[in-house]
């Protein structure tokens, strides 16, 4: 009677290696994804406050999840705990608003030169794309302030994006985890602001110098835009004294 054994594997199957390395993300990692992309596009205002449960029950997930990204989230100052439990989106004082302005102006503003230097034809057209998303929504008799701050917010990424530097967006995207909830006191307080506000012409502008190789014209741009719509920000009065 033979001795009959299993045969070793000795390398991987070639199915295997087809399917490629596989992501891990946690549970927690993704509600903290969710939330990052709010914040930083406006869609959560300064003082909103939610509940732990509540985030957890509209993204169907258990609190446990939540409870890790909002931790991560109020480690950085993105958001705050209130004495009853209560997650807020702290508020802004005009003081620090004039800090987060000047300190993107200095960095958003070498990310335009450095996009204007290292873009592809791929990020031209990625900007164009968010720029029309923007465009159709201050065109629009009727325009959709969540679409719009949106894609300002996918719009302007698209240009740091073109920087091939990710060290650079990851310090971008930490200005904007603070900066982006009072984005809506622009897009939002007013639909006549889309029209008039100046941001479309701005981004056009933006556009054509980085696609022009122009990185002086493209800080000037960018520097208009954030200036046009901190001004306007300001005059509202809904930053804290």
């Amino acid at each position: 009677m033979s001795n009959l054994s299993s045969p070793r594997i000795t390398k991987t199957p070639t199915a295997i290696m087809q399917i490629g390395r596989l992501e891990r993300v946690t549970l927690g990692e993704r509600v903290h994804a969710e939330l990052r992309e709010l914040l930083m596009s406006g869609e959560l205002a300064p003082g909103q406050k939610m509940s732990l449960r509540s985030v957890a029950e509209t993204l169907g997930v258990s609190i446990m999840p939540v409870r890790e990204a909002v931790a991560r989230l109020v480690s950085d100052r993105s958001l705050e705990v209130l004495p009853n439990r209560a997650v807020r989106v702290p508020l802004m004082s005009r003081v620090r608003f004039r800090e987060l302005t000047a300190v993107r102006l200095a960095i958003e503003g070498f990310a335009a030169e450095e996009a204007a230097r290292n873009r592809s034809d791929a990020d031209i057209f990625a900007m164009r794309r968010f720029e029309q998303a923007f465009l159709d929504q201050a065109r629009s008799p009727d325009p959709q302030a969540d679409q719009a701050v949106r894609a300002n917010k996918e719009f302007h990424f698209a240009v740091y994006r073109a920087t091939g530097l990710p060290t650079l967006v990851g310090i971008i995207e930490g200005l904007w985890l603070k900066i982006g909830p009072v984005l809506n006191f622009d897009l939002k307080i007013s639909p006549d602001r889309l029209r008039t506000g100046g941001a479309a012409e701005q981004h056009r502008r933006l556009v054509a110098a980085v696609e022009a190789r122009h990185g002086a014209t493209a800080r000037k741009a960018l520097a208009d835009d954030i200036e046009g719509a901190a001004s306007f920000i300001e005059s509202t009065g809904r930053l804290m004294d």
